[in-house]
């Protein structure tokens, strides 16, 4: 409290002048302080268009806070910095954050009441089944999401039909790059079968999102076969000294064939010989060729090729001509890995050819500079507004703050020599300027002031009289001297 008196009653003391210089700098630094505030302050927006659910909100924030990225929850949606909205919403979407929203089976059932209709029943437990196994996929290693569907067993209603099994449909949604081994396919199925009543494993068909059946005896695809192929050689070439394209043709209908073996019987299944006679007498030649068939073993075995199956396959593969000496080594390691078959009508070609090189484009050196300047300007334009509002209100405010100290000073000297004798008075005032000799010593009685002034030299006290006689303080006058000029 004594200090808030004191600051009151010295701007009581303070001019008219001083007072609006004070007012003026304290709304130029608040408009300072308010303007910066608002710059550095980020706006944020919702990160989502639609609110989401609890568990969705969880899944975001706990990606984001994996990402180090600023956000603000809140009960169905996240606040992000508005300038980081569309990257943040790209990077979530390939990483496949958040999961469509599933409702279990408890919360399905969970408005089942006791006049609800068994048909609908029936479909809500069927629907909560699915959600739980699909809920229960998604923790699996490679799975990102999957979509089940229950078939569940019909009884016959008429006596010419046969009842129908249990079966159920799986798409599984994998992460980028992933690949599930048979061993994992194989569980997934048990799993799934496990979870309905009545289903066998047989019935339960699982499909990834290119639509191929996962776990067939068909073998890999053109694009694993690719993909192997390709990461092979990338490591034993080096990355870009080889480029591998595969087709395969697939067996659109089932075929049947039939194989027919014949095994001897103790002895050669077919006997030849031959007689060859010359008559000189006659002139006459004569040859004779005499086969027996002894019979055979015969075994004939009746082969069924399902649809799907390899039909012909065919690889092609571009080597970098600085490569050239190893193509056959190539062709021979390609042939391996895909299990060429000549006899099936497989085709293998590898050639080497010149790779076409893309040299960078050169950035133009004015392009870099415009690009910098402009990155820079709203920076460079708040340094120049910031160094004009200084250099603008900087020299007053300096002087302000230089003739309050002073007045403060004076202040206590004032009080100092109060009741000092006349030399002592002039010893303490020995190293004031002028102005603040004048303001101390109008502030002591006449007699003693002038007792003092007596102990001045003659061009000293001139000036102290000459401050003495003005209408104001010494101090107030510098101080609109001061703001005029400004």
């Amino acid at each position: 409290m004594p200090m808030l008196a004191a600051l009151v009653a010295r701007w009581d003391r303070a001019g008219r002048t001083t007072r609006i210089a004070l007012v003026t700098l304290g709304v130029v630094l608040g408009a300072i302080l308010l303007f910066v505030g608002l710059a550095a302050r980020p706006n944020r927006v919702a990160l989502f268009p639609e609110p989401l659910h609890a568990e969705q909100v969880r899944e975001v924030e706990e990606r984001l806070a994996e990402w180090h990225v600023v956000f603000a929850p809140t009960s169905d949606n996240l606040q992000v910095a508005a300038g980081e909205r569309s990257s943040l919403l790209l990077r979530l979407s390939l990483a496949g954050v958040p999961h469509r929203y599933i409702a279990t089976s408890q919360q399905l059932l969970a408005g089942v009441g006791a006049l609800t209709p068994a048909s609908v029943i029936d479909a809500q437990t069927r629907a909560g089944l699915s959600a739980d196994i699909e809920l229960a996929l998604r923790g699996i290693e490679g799975v990102a999401d999957a979509d089940v569907i229950v078939a569940p067993a019909r009884e016959p209603e008429f006596a010419d039909q046969r009842p129908r099994d249990s079966s159920a449909s799986v798409r599984l949604r994998l992460t980028p790059g992933a690949r599930l081994n048979r061993a994992t396919i194989a569980g997934i199925r048990a799993f799934v079968a496990a979870s309905v009543p009545g289903l066998r494993p047989a019935a339960v068909m699982l499909m990834d999102d290119r639509g191929v059946a996962l776990g067939s005896s068909f073998g890999q695809d053109a694009g694993e076969i690719e993909k192997s192929v390709q990461s092979a050689l990338d490591r034993a070439f080096g990355v870009g000294m080889t480029i591998v394209t595969v087709h395969v043709d697939r067996q659109t209908q089932r075929r049947r064939e039939r194989l027919v073996t014949r095994a001897p019987l103790g002895a050669p299944i077919l006997l030849q010989a031959q007689d060859e006679r010359y008559d000189k007498r006659g002139l006459r030649y004569a040859k004779h060729v005499t086969r027996q068939d002894r019979g055979s073993a015969k075994r004939t075995v009746a082969l069924v090729v399902p649809a799907g199956g390899v039909a012909r396959l065919s690889v092609a593969v571009f080597v970098d001509a600085r490569r050239r000496a190893e193509v056959p080594a190539i062709a021979t390691l390609v042939a391996a890995a895909v299990g060429y078959d000549r006899q099936r009508g497989d085709t293998l070609a590898v050639r080497a050819v010149d790779f076409a090189t893309h040299h960078p484009p050169r950035r133009d050196g004015w392009l870099l500079t415009y690009e910098t300047v402009v990155t820079l300007l709203p920076t460079l334009m708040l340094v120049v507004a910031a160094l004009i509002v200084v250099r603008w209100v900087g020299p007053p405010v300096g002087r302000t703050i230089r003739s309050m100290v002073e007045r403060a000073g004076i202040a206590r000297t004032r009080t100092a020599v109060s009741g000092f004798a006349p030399a002592q008075v002039a010893g303490a005032l020995r190293e004031e300027p002028p102005h603040a000799a004048a303001a101390i010593l109008s502030a002591l009685p006449a007699a003693t002031a002038a007792a003092v002034l007596d102990l001045y030299p003659p061009h000293e006290r001139a000036a102290i009289i000459r401050r003495m006689q003005r209408s104001n303080a010494p101090l107030l006058a510098d101080l609109d001297e001061v703001i005029e000029r400004a």
